[in-house]
């Protein structure tokens, strides 16, 4: 009875070290697949793979050090049924606990991936709406340059005209400078002797030697006027400033000549209403 009671025990425990030894293998077999599924983790992630390896290898120690401390402990509590039970259940949850992490590293890894791709993305839509707004800045630097071109053509065109020089010769006098502005009337009427605006021209002549005091030079130029373009209405300013350059010169007598003249062949304008004044005031 005795000897019987004897190979029972020693049967369960046996029985009970070949579960361990299976629950061992088990094990082993699941440590090599988490490393073989470690390892082939996207090798294509430069940026994280340091990271992931050092987790990997960290987690793998502790779980080898676990296993060392259960072996020592299984070593210790290898007769007690209990303990080798208790063993197993904690073999179990370890086990568990790492397949959760294995799977939560798993996430982690995808979830890197996606943040990896994400710049790229960016990247790509960037340089997309880069290349675009080039694109459209060297359209409107096109046309830019175009309507400069075509500005500039314009400009060329209108200093060309016999009105360009006229404006550009009246704006120097009211800029007051009368020498630059004599200069450009002369070349007005060296150019365009017969246009429209050669009475003009003459009479801003006489204004710029007035403005000098050059009231002799100033009275042969409104004179130009008064004789050879006597149907224009500058005639009666050429008179009356004529009129009072002779007052300059202290000849009132050829002064109250040209303002009654105004005042006779211009009754109506402006000037000969000046001159009328100005004859009452001698």
């Amino acid at each position: 009875m005795h000897r019987r009671l004897i190979l029972t025990s020693l049967a369960v425990l046996a029985i009970s070290g070949c579960a361990y030894q299976s629950d061992l293998e088990s094990l082993r077999r699941d440590t090599d697949e988490m490393k073989s599924r470690l390892f082939v983790v996207d090798k294509g992630l430069n940026e994280v793979r340091g990271e992931v390896r050092e987790g990997v290898d960290k987690s793998l120690t502790g779980y080898r050090q676990g296993l060392e401390a259960l072996q020592r402990d299984m070593a210790g509590y290898q007769r007690e049924m209990a303990a080798i039970r208790k063993g197993g259940a904690d073999l179990q949850a370890t086990l568990d606990s790492a397949r959760v992490d294995m799977q939560l590293l798993t996430g982690k890894v995808d979830d890197v991936r996606i943040l990896a791709q994400k710049p790229a993305d960016d990247v790509e839509l960037l340089k997309q709406d880069l290349a675009t707004r080039l694109a459209s800045l060297d359209e409107r630097l096109a046309k830019l340059e175009k309507s400069v071109d075509e500005q500039h053509k314009t400009a060329l065109q209108q200093q060309q005209t016999p009105e360009f020089l006229y404006q550009q010769s009246y704006e120097t006098l009211r800029g007051g400078d009368a020498a630059k502005a004599r200069e450009l009337f002369n070349k007005f009427l060296d150019l365009h002797p017969k246009h429209h605006l050669a009475a003009n021209a003459h009479y801003w002549l006489g204004e710029t030697y007035y403005s000098e005091k050059n009231y002799e030079q100033a009275i042969l130029e409104f004179q130009e006027v008064i004789k050879n373009f006597p149907d224009k209405e500058k005639v009666p300013a050429a008179m009356l400033k004529q009129g009072m350059a002779f007052t300059e010169l202290r000849d009132p007598k050829s002064a109250a000549y040209v303002y009654k003249k105004l005042a006779d062949e211009f009754p109506k304008s402006e000037e000969a209403k000046i001159a009328r004044e100005k004859l009452r005031s001698k």
